[in-house]
């Protein structure tokens, strides 16, 4: 939805709703980290579920916002007004023209989203609480004091998982041209 907004020719500040989304995607993780935890701990949020969904959240966003809009850009603006023109209300012509042309750049900004999130072990360190056992954070500590072969097989599988990803990213762009 943010980047249909920024996509607006005459949205007021454009640019700067562009950079603060995007400030996550260019500053240092660590960075992030210590900003989240210092927001979270005066919200309440550290060491809580939501607050950790909501650090993820905000990592990925970037990603989902660049690669939509990217796709936003080949957007024939005539069809919009074509639809208007016929009577279609808002909604109707958003879910039968705008989200079939968007779909693939949504499913990849939601590969990038989910692939950032399982890689992301330091906002999760500064979030997480004792009792939040995440992926990412798990194969930390078990890198870290043990080397077993659950480290090894863990990697297999998501390596084979975004090979899949990759795949069905490709299929889905070929089908949709």
């Amino acid at each position: 939805m943010a980047a249909l907004g920024l996509a607006a020719p005459n949205l007021p500040g454009r640019r700067t709703i562009s950079a603060l989304l995007l400030v996550p995607m260019i500053a240092p993780v660590v960075i992030v980290g210590v900003g989240m935890y210092f927001v979270f701990s005066m919200a309440g949020l550290t060491a809580t579920l939501p607050g950790l969904i909501l650090g993820h959240t905000s990592l990925a966003v970037p990603f989902v916002v660049v690669t939509v809009s990217a796709v936003l850009t080949g957007l024939d603006r005539r069809l919009l007004w074509a639809a208007a023109s016929m009577g279609a209300p808002p909604f109707l012509t958003f879910r039968k023209v705008t989200l079939p042309v968007i779909l693939p750049g949504i499913a990849s900004g939601a590969l990038f989203a989910f692939a950032t999130s399982l890689d992301e072990v330091v906002v999760t360190m500064f979030l997480a609480g004792p009792g939040q056992r995440t992926l990412p954070r798990e194969m930390f500590t078990i890198a870290r004091d043990t080397l077993t072969p659950t480290i090894a097989a863990a990697a297999t599988v998501l390596i084979a998982a975004s090979i899949v990803l990759l795949i069905a990213s490709t299929a889905l762009g070929r089908s949709n041209r």
